[in-house]
């Protein structure tokens, strides 16, 4: 039995595949090794019961997550995956490959990813390459949930926003300036308490301000992540995470400004993850 994990900075999805190719599916916090230890990473698998039963039968865990992108970075994921699986091979590999095995539809894509955080690639069915970096939450994640995160705190600070959505900003979270400046600033995991307003977001879309905000900062994504590409007019683009699939139609308005056509939006990556494994490597 295998385990295929895909690993935003917020939540982690977990497939277990058998012999027969049939799937289990599970569900735990996400695990970003910049944010996260070996420590953590154990304790809370170990919280996982139905998890946990099956670690001695695993045979191996295809680990894809944000942050993993560099061999120290890996190393400390595979490390608390290691301390629990101990009868397993353990990959672990970055977000980004995930991305591009689940929009790889049989021809060159550029596969992006609009979560939490964001980024690009170009894959050819075999090489992945990547023309920019991601700078994470503080300096890139261009279109993401905690882009625009900041940008919604930022307006609501600078009293930017309408009477209507700032009244309901403060019934709803009850946040002055101070206790944003603390979490933001001195609590953990910021990134994601910053991408945690995007349903408040998504619920005021319609407003100007917002939409505006909203395919501006899709066009900033695509300035930034798929103009990079040479050939990004003739290629299909594909895109997963669920930003992507719950703005579809400001993504598509801002593609439409650089004279390109979105191909799959897929919200949830793991399923055409795991259907990638099954075809293209358990059974090779």
């Amino acid at each position: 039995m295998f385990f295929v994990v895909e690993s935003g900075s917020t939540k982690s999805d977990w497939v277990l595949v058998d012999s027969k190719n049939n799937q289990t599916f599970y569900s735990t916090m996400g695990f970003n090794p910049y944010f996260h230890s070996a420590d953590l990473i154990e304790s809370e698998l170990k919280k996982h019961e139905d998890i946990l039963s099956l670690a001695s039968q695993i045979e191996g865990v295809y680990f894809y997550g944000a942050g993993c992108s560099s061999p120290q970075m890996n190393a400390i994921v595979a490390e608390g995956l290691g301390r629990i699986f101990t009868n397993a091979s353990i990959l672990v590999e970055h977000d980004l490959l995930a991305c591009a095995y689940a929009t790889y539809r049989g021809v060159p894509v550029i596969s992006c990813i609009i979560g939490t955080g964001s980024n690009s690639c170009y894959f050819d069915g075999e090489n992945l390459s990547e023309e920019v970096p991601a700078l994470g939450y503080i300096l890139g994640d261009e279109g993401s949930g905690s882009y625009f995160g900041k940008q919604l705190l930022a307006s609501f600070l600078y009293n930017k926003l309408s009477p209507e959505i700032e009244n309901d900003f403060i019934s709803t979270y009850g946040l002055d300036k101070d206790a944003i400046v603390f979490k933001v600033y001195r609590e953990p995991n910021a990134n994601v308490f910053i991408a945690s307003f995007m349903p408040f977001i998504h619920k005021h879309k319609s407003d100007p301000y917002i939409q505006s905000m909203l395919v501006e900062g899709f066009k900033r994504f695509f300035d930034i992540h798929v103009t990079c590409y040479p050939n990004y007019i003739h290629s299909e683009i594909n895109f997963v995470g669920s930003i992507s699939s719950l703005f579809e139609k400001e993504l598509q308005e801002a593609a439409a400004s650089f004279g390109v056509s979105i191909g799959a939006i897929i919200k949830r990556p793991i399923d055409c993850l795991v259907n990638y494994h099954i075809h293209y490597i358990f059974n090779q």
